[in-house]
């Protein structure tokens, strides 16, 4: 995204549909982080099989031995690398095209669209 410095604020990128909106590139669709799911109930579905991997490994020890460490992988693959990294995720996915970043004069800050 280019900055306008004649009006204070952002301008569409190269390339975008005239009359698009800043940071949309290509279409209406919003931009999302790079942890963010397509939808809210597709990040959950994540989120359980990937706590669901990971408990499981651990309460599956004493019965298969350390056979069932093989699904700590997977669940480190559904949760994108980390608990954290879920969370993050999911707070993306909520907040996507929901709040807009606002620069005027130097001072940024987060505004509901």
């Amino acid at each position: 995204m280019a900055h306008d410095p004649t009006t204070a604020t952002s301008t569409a990128p190269p390339g975008s549909p005239p009359g698009s909106p800043p940071g949309a590139a290509g279409g209406g669709a919003p931009k999302r982080g790079g942890y963010a799911s397509a939808t809210v109930p597709r990040h959950l579905a994540r989120g359980a099989l990937g706590f669901g991997a990971l408990v499981g490994s651990l309460a599956l020890l004493p019965v298969t031995g350390p056979w069932s460490l093989l699904l700590a992988p997977v669940g480190l693959v559904a949760l994108r690398g980390c608990p954290m990294c879920w969370t993050i995720g999911l707070v993306e996915t909520v907040s996507a095209g929901r709040l807009r970043r606002s620069c005027v004069s130097g001072s940024c800050e987060l505004r509901r669209a």
